[in-house]
């Protein structure tokens, strides 16, 4: 039997506010813990949620961009359900009217594009957070990170692959760092996915049973988690199971799911308004101000890479994914002369090829946007050849200095000067006579064995062009 996966996502994001949803507390990351939690947060008796305006913005920003519904009346309820790090027994959300509603997203795998509904995006207190590490017998618990400003971001079961999951998983996460909207740092909680999963035969309408994949915090473990939860209903299935609706946890380090508890449906978490917060309601002027802030967005860099600077559509999608790489090639691009196709072909060359080695982010790299700029300007003057200018960039990365001073220091310039080259290619031919009686008898492939034979002489330096022009001329 054939099978068909489906799949949902609800995506966690963390909103980029100094203070929490609710509070005047600081949301700030790293703090010693439980040093953030507020009265609010911990539902002190007498103490009253007062809503924080930005966080509203910040999400009628996200809904804006997508082209979702803004709902300018939306209402907060409390979400019932018992867990340590949930100190007041219910967590305030939105569950019938929530800010954003309907809108959707453009994804492209494997050349095709397709649109993945957005069902809403509606603003709720994110929960403290257990800690298990360094304890024997029990977990603690740190509770900072609760009231914490969190837009939930729940798609419509569109997507048919862990490789569709993926590439809407990461355009929020691209979204939200263009907007501004969260910093998206996974590995500090504050981007979080929880994937719906269920497979049905392939034709069939009604959806099979789903089970829920929690908190998954990276790219590669949706893609892993997916795959292996489909392996696991497949099997189960054809062994004339049945899959069971429940939560269930990724262990990376086995890459392997398993049961955590029951999936709980709304009714179990006994939504109610929250009597504490009257409706949050929005004018016509405050999302008009909202609008004005727009920035231009992935898709409309993507768009004007390759209209106004002649980038291929694949280029600069890789290039406009992340914004702080986009904008690291914009600044190499504007700064050099040489011109859009090679600033690209470095940045996503040489550059990246470094970051990823070191794991780390563009924002941290140890060559900057103006210090590319002038290495690519050494190429273009023919000061250095483009072979050359691989290993002066190794050298700049291990901090040898900029450009000029690796040239310098490393004596890397090149030969330019004809008669310096044309006797370099006079010692190459002459030691090469049944080389040069193959090229005259019609063997042009041996070609490339007098130019590497000439750019071993010359160390490398020898300007490639000239080369090629002085050499074939003396065989001629």
């Amino acid at each position: 039997m054939q099978w068909e996966t489906v799949i949902g996502l609800e995506i966690h994001v963390q909103l980029q506010t100094k203070s929490k949803i609710f509070s005047g507390a600081s949301t700030a990351y790293g703090a010693e813990p439980n040093t953030q939690a507020c009265d609010v947060s911990i539902a002190l008796p007498g103490v009253l949620p007062v809503m924080n305006t930005e966080a509203a913005r910040l999400a009628v920003k996200f809904g804006l961009a997508i082209g979702a519904e803004i709902n300018q009346r939306s209402v907060f309820a409390r979400k019932n359900y018992f867990y340590p790090d949930l100190p007041k027994g219910y967590q305030i959300s939105q569950f019938e009217i929530p800010i954003v509603g309907k809108g959707e997203v453009e994804i492209e795998v494997d050349g095709k594009t397709c649109q993945i509904g957005v069902t809403r995006a509606h603003l709720e207190e994110d929960a403290g957070k257990s800690l298990h590490e360094n304890f024997d017998d029990h977990s603690g618990i740190d509770l900072n990170r609760a009231g914490t400003p969190l837009l939930e971001i729940v798609s419509e079961p569109d997507m048919r692959s862990a490789a569709e999951a993926v590439a809407y998983l990461r355009k929020i996460h691209s979204i939200v760092r263009y907007l501004g909207v969260s910093d998206g740092n996974m590995q500090e909680g504050s981007f979080r996915c929880d994937a719906n999963v269920s497979v049905r035969p392939e034709g069939q309408e009604e959806f099979g049973t789903r089970a829920e994949l929690k908190n998954i915090n990276s790219f590669r473990f949706v893609e892993k988690a997916i795959l292996f939860e489909v392996d696991r209903q497949i099997d189960l299935l054809e062994d004339g199971g049945e899959v069971v609706q429940e939560t269930r946890l990724y262990d990376s380090d086995k890459n392997e799911t398993r049961s955590m508890r029951s999936k709980e449906e709304a009714h179990d978490y006994r939504y109610f308004p929250d009597p504490d917060l009257p409706p949050l309601v929005l004018d016509d002027a405050f999302i008009a101000a909202v609008r004005e802030e727009l920035p231009e967005l992935p898709q409309q860099r993507k768009s004007r890479f390759m209209e106004s600077l002649s980038l291929g559509a694949q280029e600069s999608e890789q290039l406009t994914a992340d914004k702080a790489l986009a904008d690291y090639f914009e600044e190499v691009n504007a700064a050099s002369q040489a011109g859009p196709r090679v600033a690209c072909n470095w940045v996503l060359g040489e550059l990246n090829a470094a970051l990823n080695n070191e794991d780390i982010e563009v924002a941290n790299s140890k060559v900057g946007a103006s210090q590319l700029a002038a290495l690519l300007d050494r190429i273009q003057d023919k000061t250095i050849s483009g072979k050359l200018a691989k290993e002066v960039f190794a050298a700049m990365w291990q901090g040898e200095g900029d450009a000029d001073t690796v040239i310098e220091k490393r004596g890397l310039k090149q030969i330019t000067d004809s008669g310096a080259i044309e006797t370099i290619v006079d010692q190459v031919l002459e030691a090469s006579a049944d080389q040069v009686q193959q090229y005259k008898d019609g063997n042009q492939k041996v070609i490339g064995f007098f130019v590497g034979q000439i750019m071993k002489l010359s160390q490398g330096k020898a300007n490639p062009q000239q080369v090629n022009e002085i050499l074939r001329k003396k065989l001629d």
